[in-house]
């Protein structure tokens, strides 16, 4: 038979991002005929009863069963019986913790699927470059949804910037800070083995080498344990990452996790850079626009990133727009893409085919290949020992392996 040009995707993982994005973006493919069939496998049944309760008018299929499996009964596995069970035309989206990225990624590669993960790509450089081999053994596309890569002020700095237009850059300051419930109740599971750098400042690290291409030259880390300790979590209040690059640049990044939970929005954030011919000052989340309603108060709206608005294609109740939908169905289509080139092609044929579209992305920059997204990776363990280190400055090996200066 066919194929009908639909990818059957298997999501690994039911936390926040994947309700608050990649399940509303694989719902909205869905109904515009890029989704197949759809399967989202995830710790416990209770994790998928939530999500069947979130989103009651849409259809998937979830693992474990809630009929079958009360919800505090952990399956831990179940992901690698679904990976085997995802057929020819597959992708796979990888939203768990980011701890457990890794293993996930490359076996599902191994089973000749395309990958989506959530930012980091993983947490060591050792990792990545295993990631890396794995997609090169089996030219096995890997993209990591940076989707700040996505965001229009973000864009625009790169296209001004690789055009000369500033200049060469000299310094930079990016600042990304949420709500005390990030830690303490949407990953309090986890938000020890990781932190607001490594889990957020990430994207503004890797925004930095998207825009100029430059490579880390040395990292030194500052952090604080001030507040979570006396909700018993040992996570990071608060770090603060200083990062010299190749030319001599230097880009500070301050993350935090204890803003107020009624702040008027989820996620400050915003960016600058000083350049030799001219500067870039944006605040990515104050898009000067909001609302104020009995019910919520007041309310900073971005209605870049992630929103639902009414569609206009006819038959659709809810069309949600944004550079978070943008790169999440990049990822998506970009593996539908692959699937077309190479479908009805001979397995030597199809490799050939496959390694050439991934040579063009990587070449193109804009996609956070396994390679580039090693830059992020790299920069968040050269902070995590530096802050472990009493702030030394950490620097790099040809490979990025960080070590103590």
């Amino acid at each position: 038979m066919a194929w009908d040009g639909k990818v059957d995707v298997l999501v690994i993982g039911g936390g926040m991002i994947c309700e608050d994005m990649v399940l509303p973006t694989l719902f909205q493919e869905r109904r515009r005929g890029n989704v197949g069939r759809l399967r989202v496998v995830s710790l416990n049944s209770g994790i998928i009863q939530r999500l069947r309760t979130v989103f009651p008018d849409e259809e998937f299929e979830g693992v474990p069963d809630p009929r079958k499996h009360p919800p505090g009964q952990d399956m831990p596995t179940e992901y690698r019986r679904l990976i085997g069970e995802l057929g020819g035309h597959g992708c796979v989206f990888v939203t768990t913790p980011d701890h457990l990225h890794t293993r996930m990624i490359i076996e599902a590669v191994e089973a000749g699927h395309g990958v989506v993960s959530m930012k980091p790509l993983c947490l060591k450089v050792e990792e990545a470059h295993q990631i890396i081999a794995a997609a090169d053994k089996h030219a096995g596309y890997v993209f990591t949804e940076y989707h700040k890569r996505r965001d229009r002020a973000a864009r625009a700095l790169r296209y001004r910037y690789r055009r000369g237009e500033l200049g060469e850059v000299l310094y930079g300051h990016a600042w990304i800070e949420e709500p005390k419930y990030i830690p303490l109740d949407k990953f309090k599971l986890w938000a020890h083995r990781s932190s607001p750098f490594e889990y957020i400042g990430t994207h503004y690290a890797d925004l930095f080498h998207y825009v100029t291409g430059l490579l880390p030259k040395r990292v030194a880390a500052f952090g604080q344990k001030k507040f979570l300790p006396t909700q018993g979590s040992q996570a990071y209040d608060a770090v603060q990452v200083v990062i010299e690059w190749e030319n001599g640049s230097a880009f500070w990044i301050q993350t935090s996790w204890v803003c107020p939970n009624n702040n008027a929005q989820m996620t400050q954030q915003g960016m600058m850079l000083h350049c030799t011919g001219g500067e870039y000052k944006a605040d990515h989340a104050n898009r000067n626009c909001y609302f104020v309603t009995d019910k919520g108060g007041f309310e900073h709206y971005n209605p870049n990133f992630m929103k639902p608005f009414d569609s206009w294609v006819p038959d659709e109740q809810v069309e949600w727009q944004g550079y978070g939908y943008e790169s999440c169905s990049q990822g998506l289509r970009d593996v539908q893409y692959i699937l077309r080139q190479t479908e009805g092609l001979s397995g030597e044929a199809a490799e050939k085919r496959r390694r050439e579209i991934l040579a063009e992305f990587d070449a193109n920059g804009c996609r956070a290949m396994p390679r580039q997204a090693l830059v992020g990776v790299a920069i968040n363990e050269a902070a995590r020992l530096s802050v472990d280190n009493a702030s030394r400055f950490v620097v790099f090996d040809d490979r990025l392996h960080p070590r103590l200066e």
